[in-house]
């Protein structure tokens, strides 16, 4: 039993190890994309995909709501 948590605690140690480098390299991607101005297009890129996914939600719910008076 003590031999499964040493590994276990060796795992999560790894993981959390990976995950600070990861976060310090996102950082940088970050900045590289906004000093470039690519991250205005990736923004408008989000933007425009909520904005479809609002509108059709509206539409969806005024569809079932039509129905739901009819039936």
């Amino acid at each position: 039993m003590v031999k499964y948590k040493k590994i276990m605690m060796l795992v999560v140690m790894a993981v959390a190890a990976l995950t600070v480098q990861a976060q310090s390299a996102a950082e940088t991607g970050t900045d590289l994309m906004h000093s470039n101005g690519k991250i205005y297009v990736v923004i408008a890129c989000v933007v425009t995909i909520l904005a479809g996914m609002f509108v059709y939600l509206l539409a969806l719910d005024r569809k079932i709501s039509k129905m739901e008076k009819k039936g």
